[in-house]
Order: C-alpha cells, then sequence, then structure tokens
C-alpha cells in the first residue's frame, strides 16, 4: 500500500487546486511573508511560467530563493550554486521550502597532513 503525502492535512491534489493565498495560509511564517506580502519577484514569476508552458523540459535557474509551490512537484531543475548548475528533482517533501536549501553552495574540507611552516608539535597528529 503506497503511502499519501499529506501537508497539514491536504493532500496533493487539494493544494494544486488551492489558490496562492489559501497554500500560503498554510506555509511557516517565513515562506508565506516571501509571498503574500513580498510577493513573487519577476524573475520567479518568468521562471513558473516557462516551466507551466514546458512541463517536460529541464531549465536552469539562479533563482534559489523560490519558495516550492505544489505546482512545481515532479520537475527537474538545475540550480546554480555559485560555480556550477546542479541537478534538483522537486519532491512533494520539499513543499514550502526554498530551492536554495537542497543545494550545497560550499564544498567540505577535508584536511591531510600539515603543510609547510607548522610547528613541530602540530606535525605529530595521529591518523585514523
Amino acid at each position: 500500500m503506497a503511502k499519501i503525502f499529506k501537508f497539514h492535512g491536504h493532500t496533493l491534489e487539494e493544494m494544486q487546486k488551492m489558490s496562492l493565498e489559501e497554500f500560503a495560509k498554510l506555509l511557516p511564517s517565513r515562506s508565506r511573508r516571501a509571498l503574500l506580502k513580498r510577493g513573487i519577484s519577476r524573475t520567479q514569476k518568468m521562471l513558473l511560467e516557462h516551466i507551466k508552458s514546458n512541463p517536460t523540459k529541464q531549465f536552469r535557474t539562479q533563482c534559489r530563493e523560490l519558495v516550492v509551490l505544489p505546482q512545481l512537484i515532479g520537475q527537474k531543475v538545475r540550480l546554480h550554486n555559485g560555480k556550477e548548475y546542479v541537478f534538483l528533482d522537486i519532491l512533494p517533501e520539499m513543499i514550502g521550502r526554498r530551492l536554495g536549501e537542497y543545494v550545497e553552495t560550499r564544498k567540505r574540507i577535508k584536511h591531510s597532513a600539515p603543510g609547510m611552516g607548522a610547528t613541530r608539535s602540530s606535525k605529530f597528529v595521529p591518523l585514523k
């Protein structure tokens, strides 16, 4: 038996039929303010229009601050992380969050041996 996704008691189909104002009432305050008080920016509107007109096409965007709406579920987007475009598949669990939360902008740093100019005591770091 497949589990049905629900967000605050509403199914995905119900949320897709809601207006933006009704849907925003379900969101946490930060996302709600971004949608209702500040509004959707011009670049975000253009991206939403492109996605609605070509639902199967994969889009590249730098719009990391876009709140994930129910209409975006199932889309494939390439999101900019500051250096390159990273593939992102939008899932129902992402509703109400920002796109930029799912793409890392910083690499994990892994240090090896001490470098030039290291003190004598720092050279004797136990290896794991």
